[in-house]
């Protein structure tokens, strides 16, 4: 039974200089049309399953104007929740205002998203983002919603470690239960790289790792990029590094039901007029083996190791190398879990080489 999904819209305001997901500058008429083809998808896919968690992401889905995004949340009343379901939507801080989240409220959402990138106007303005009170903003918020997350993007060019404190003592002020802390990467068919922006030294970037992890110690950092208070870990982000199916509907969205990965067209035009899947990938055993560790290993906690024998019937301790990999106590055993070391989390993506 698939217990998430995750809803697509594209729309922005604006287009962030380093963003590389499926995106449109907001046009209401289109908006209007895609909602249509939004509840045809999910009227021909959803199979009635008894959801934990439902994602609305983007994009931008805060940058519907009023009518169009209680539209989106009447669509999102079709899916079944069970009893003690997370239901996330993003925000823009520019987008949240009384009207909208008393909205949200009343549809059953009960975690709120926001994109604050930075508190420093250079930062903002490199990232294409817009400067607003991001404390007024939160207070807001927090008038209807405890379950709170805020993304900050470090790791610019422009950008020094002063800088970053000054953005982590801010976001402490703010007194949220998550934060996501994403080092700038540099993708194909972004502005940053259209302009040709390199990223920044590996060096300093670790650097800037280990100062978010420093000073967000009373968050458990239990994902390479993520931090929580207790009982407050996206468990929808924790689907997909548990490696476990879920519905994926909108433009580019992308789903993982019965062994394929499937990616919707991305062609805006093709999704309105209802031509949604472009691309399946039909899983092997080793495909899903590889998909297990490459994701796993990003929580802190690691894979179990009876989950894993009880999926693929296979002892993880004696997959490939990695029984180099625990003598040389780059991964470790502790309480039925495999993990990797926390001195080496930040090079996750070198450790994974030497088995996928």
């Amino acid at each position: 039974m698939i217990k998430s999904c995750y809803i697509h819209i594209p729309f922005c305001k604006k287009i962030c200089t380093y963003c590389d997901f499926c995106k449109f500058y907001y046009n209401e008429e289109w908006a209007s049309k895609y909602l249509v083809s939004l509840e045809n998808e999910i009227k021909l896919k959803y199979n009635n399953d008894l959801l934990d968690t439902l994602y609305i992401g983007g994009g931008t889905p805060s940058s519907l104007d009023i009518s169009l995004f209680e539209k989106l949340l009447k669509i999102c009343k079709t899916f079944r929740l069970n009893n003690n379901y997370e239901y996330t939507i993003e925000f823009n801080p520019e987008d949240i205002n009384d009207e909208k989240l008393s909205l949200c409220k009343r549809y059953g959402v009960n975690r709120i998203s926001i994109g604050i990138e930075s508190f420093n106007k250079d930062n903002l303005k490199y990232l294409g983002r817009d400067y607003t009170n991001f404390k007024e903003k939160i207070d807001v918020v927090k008038k209807y919603f405890d379950n709170i997350n805020v993304d900050l993007i470090y790791g610019l060019e422009i950008e020094d470690k002063n800088t970053l404190k000054k953005d982590l003592d801010k976001i402490l002020e703010l007194d949220v239960p998550h934060v996501s802390c994403y080092s700038l990467m540099i993708e194909n068919h972004t502005i940053l790289n259209n302009m040709g922006v390199k990223p920044i030294d590996e060096d300093i970037d670790f650097d800037m790792y280990k100062l978010i992890n420093d000073k967000l110690k009373e968050y458990n950092h239990y994902e390479i990029s993520n931090y929580a208070k207790e009982g407050f870990e996206s468990r929808h982000n924790l689907t997909y590094w548990n490696n476990e199916e879920y519905y994926g509907f909108g433009v580019g969205a992308a789903a993982y039901i019965e062994d394929k990965r499937i990616l919707n067209s991305k062609n805006i035009l093709a999704y309105i007029n209802k031509k949604y899947n472009s691309f399946i990938e039909e899983l092997s055993k080793t495909d899903k083996i590889s998909y297990e560790l490459i994701l796993g290993f990003r929580k802190t906690k690691g894979i179990s190791i009876d989950d894993f024998y009880n999926k693929y019937n296979i002892d993880i301790k004696e997959l490939y190398n990695i029984k180099d990999l625990i003598k040389d106590n780059k991964l470790i055993i502790k309480d039925k879990y495999i993990s990797i070391n926390s001195d080496y989390l930040y090079i996750e993506n070198e450790i994974l080489s030497n088995f996928v």
